[in-house]
């Protein structure tokens, strides 16, 4: 690539061969034009760019087999530009798409998949609940009930993003014949599906999240996820999407990273760059040392996965450990621009917001932490 990032100190991306890297800029150059100018109106009204989907398509990401270095730089770069449109993509390509590749049967997957992967079909999913985030493995409450060849779900969903203009939805659902959880491909206009847009959040703005309600909602069982039988395989994806999450919080770390260098070398106090001052200094090394140390843990969690020795303590230790290590670095980040650092003409006050979503969604970090502890100590913490 012919640029560096500001905060590849240890140049992490010289490891993307020759074709990786093109690709790598080529996003860059799509996201630096086409997103950064417009995140922060976006975000301030609650929108989705809605006309930014097309020049995603023509991108030809979503559904195109690359190495998981390649994917996972990938997702730093969006969550660099913009972590609402991150997470778009990854809701989209990464859980539903994700979810019918994993789970479907082949038919299924050529019936779903090419149109989703040219985005002419917008995908969410749907497993959070109201009162299921954490447990939601064992208190998942939205049930689906067998009826012949068809089968009726009812319950409720929370969190769910691009739910309100999504085209179609992969709902999880407990079988109330043999209360294992099974997964559902729900389309946007079937009678008892009903979103209804989260308002008045602090974070991530732009993604469109919603409440969802299914009220006998009737389910072909031909849109059933015919490899999805219990609740172990729904994890497969989450152990996928989870490492996704670890690359989106080095992207917002790099963004903070950069905006604080720049600003700590311009804006002058006591008649010379704070940049020049011992604290800030300290304060920028600290973040370098963040954001080097989660690049090279998640890129060796790359190198696992391609060996084929990724397990889920491998994505839960590196959500746990890049999320937190995100939220010092927008917060020292947003200490450095003092007081401009709240408003978005800065652009730091949109990535510490966001921030404290990614430290949440996927897996909180106690919930990460029982999944590493379990797996080093051979005994469960989860009640």
């Amino acid at each position: 690539m012919s640029e560096l990032l500001v905060g590849d100190l240890y140049r992490f991306q010289d490891l993307l061969d020759a074709e990786e890297a093109a690709v790598a800029e080529r996003v860059r150059a799509f996201l630096a034009a086409e997103v950064v100018p417009i995140a922060n109106d976006h975000w301030a009204r609650a929108e989705f760019p809605f006309a930014l989907i097309k020049g995603f398509a023509d991108l030809g990401l979503a559904g195109r087999k690359r190495s998981n270095l390649l994917s996972g730089w990938l997702a730093m770069e969006m969550a660099h530009a913009d972590a609402s449109m991150a997470t778009f993509f990854g809701v989209h390509a990464g859980l539903a798409m994700g979810s019918i590749e994993t789970c479907g049967s082949p038919e299924q997957r050529e019936r779903w998949l090419p149109a989703m992967a040219g985005f002419e079909q917008i995908g969410a999913f749907a497993l959070t609940e109201p009162t299921g985030g954490s447990d939601v493995a064992a208190g998942l409450r939205t049930t689906a009930r067998r009826d012949g060849d068809h089968w009726v779900l009812n319950g409720q969903k929370r969190w769910i993003g691009n739910a309100t203009f999504a085209d179609l939805t992969v709902v999880w659902a407990r079988d109330l014949a043999d209360n294992q959880v099974k997964g559902f491909v729900v389309g946007k206009d079937t009678p008892g599906f009903t979103a209804t847009k989260i308002e008045n959040k602090i974070a991530l703005r732009i993604v469109q999240n919603a409440d969802i309600t299914l009220t006998d909602c009737v389910v072909p069982e031909a849109d059933r996820l015919q490899e999805a039988h219990t609740f172990k395989d729904t994890a497969k994806i989450l152990r996928q999407t989870r490492s996704g999450v670890a690359w989106q919080a080095v992207g917002v770390m790099l963004a903070a990273y950069e905006i604080a260098l720049a600003y700590a070398k311009e804006r002058e106090q006591f008649g010379r760059p704070i940049g020049s001052f011992q604290l800030v200094q300290d304060l920028l090394v600290r973040m370098l040392g963040n954001v080097t140390s989660s690049l090279g843990l998640v890129v060796r969690l790359t190198q696992l996965q391609d060996a084929g020795e990724f397990r889920d303590e491998h994505s839960a230790l590196a959500k746990a450990y890049t999320t937190t290590r995100m939220r010092e670095v927008v917060g020292w980040a947003r200490e450095i621009l003092a007081g401009n650092g709240i408003v978005l003409d800065y652009d730091i006050g949109r990535f510490v917001a966001d921030a404290e979503a990614l430290y949440s969604y996927e897996g909180t970090r106690e919930i990460n932490t029982m999944i590493v502890g379990r797996a080093v100590t051979g005994l469960s913490a989860f009640v």
